[in-house]
């Protein structure tokens, strides 16, 4: 039997659950209703739930080994909505971003994108709606099928704009389920609050037994956006820092044990200091939270221009392309990579088409929250 086929009538079996579901809500409220409690032992179960447990890991590992890109990795989505037997075994074979490089889950949105190589996504601006919509490619394809990640909508208020994130196009509502947190800029437009949505459904994965739909919603700061105004009106590239205040600063910097490995690999010569004085760096600066700040653009003679190196990325000369880099404290003495890594990098491609590509420690939802800060009118920050 294919694998297709094996979808085919997963899906058959939650469609006849939910119906069933359906007909039971649907019966008259005059009669009167049962309060006996049925035993959960005899509750019938998906009969792909008796599979034997190690033909279920391999039917699931290869499927996700299969099913790499959008939209064909819907199925492995659907693996895990099977039954709980399929949800634990599929949350064990996927991996986290940070390991893959792949978005699989919703959870996948708040966590950070891998270390070696970027995420790729674009974002689509609709200046009729006020909406943003992140989606996970190099490009928008000709067939429009993308995968949607994240979606924002501006809303102006007397005092301040709010850019409200949700995972659906249509709903941005608070109440709903798919809001997941918003960014809120101050009057002038040039400091921007990043405000992550800590529902049920973000921590499911970590504590899965205290997680429950009854629980409220709480919202903390993720971070802070600052754009320097431009008193003198200079002409310019825009200069931004960003303090992401859940992110610590010993994020972008080599943990003690590899250094301590390099160290013994390679000795440093005599009278050199050795990399390993990093284990002298007091704790509570490592602890500071994260700074990242836009990577310094060079003057082109011949285009007369600011110019960065967006490796293909970016095609459209715009005040908004930007690249950021760790603002890493020269005390701390870490790599010379560390200080020129590219962590987040937006720019125009098109009639409001930009690309956005993230990277470890940043998760998507800060990436886009950063990068639809800078759609915002800053009068201020102009030159």
């Amino acid at each position: 039997m294919s694998f297709k086929s094996i979808l085919r009538d997963l899906k058959e079996v939650r469609d006849g659950l939910g119906g069933i579901s359906k007909r039971t809500w649907s019966k008259s409220s005059h009669i009167a209703p049962d309060h006996t409690v049925t035993p959960l032992e005899n509750i019938p179960q998906s009969p792909w739930a008796s599979l034997p447990p190690e033909l279920l890991h391999e039917i699931i590992r290869r499927v996700e080994e299969s099913e790499t890109a959008w939209p064909a990795r819907a199925a492995v989505v659907s693996c895990a909505s099977v039954c709980k037997s399929w949800r634990g075994i599929t949350m064990e074979i996927v991996r986290i971003p940070e390991q893959c490089g792949k978005l699989t889950f919703p959870i996948s949105l708040k966590q950070p994108g891998p270390r070696d190589l970027p995420i790729q996504c674009f974002i689509k601006r609709n200046r009729a709606t006020a909406t943003y919509i992140l989606y996970y490619g190099l490009m928008p394809s000709e067939t429009e099928n993308d995968k949607l990640l994240l979606a924002a909508r501006r809303v102006r208020r007397a005092t301040c704009t709010d850019f409200v994130i949700s995972l659906s196009a249509k709903s941005f509502s608070r109440r709903s389920s798919t809001y997941v947190g918003k960014l809120r800029s101050g009057f002038l437009g040039t400091k921007f609050t990043i405000y992550d949505n800590q529902t049920a459904s973000s921590t499911a994965q970590a504590q899965p037994k205290q997680a429950s739909p009854k629980l409220p919603a709480t919202s903390y700061t993720s971070g802070t956006i600052t754009y320097e105004l431009n008193v003198l009106r200079t002409r310019g590239p825009r200069r931004m820092h960003c303090v992401m205040d859940s992110i610590p600063l010993s994020s972008v910097i080599a943990e003690p044990s590899v250094v301590k490995e390099e160290a013994s690999s390679s000795p440093s010569p005599k009278g050199e200091t050795s990399s390993t004085d990093k284990d002298n760096i007091s704790p509570s600066l490592l602890d500071q939270p994260l700074v990242l700040k836009n990577k310094s653009p060079r003057w082109h003679e011949q285009l007369q221009c600011w110019c960065l190196n967006f490796k293909g990325r970016v095609t459209v000369a715009s005040v908004k392309n930007f690249q950021l880099v760790a603002d890493i404290d020269p005390s701390l003495d870490a790599l010379p990579e560390e200080h020129e890594r590219v962590i987040l990098q937006f720019g125009k491609i098109g009639k409001d088409i930009f690309t956005m590509d993230y990277r470890y420690p940043l998760s998507a939802f800060q990436a886009f929250a950063i990068c639809i800060s800078s759609f915002d009118t800053k009068p201020a920050c102009e030159g």
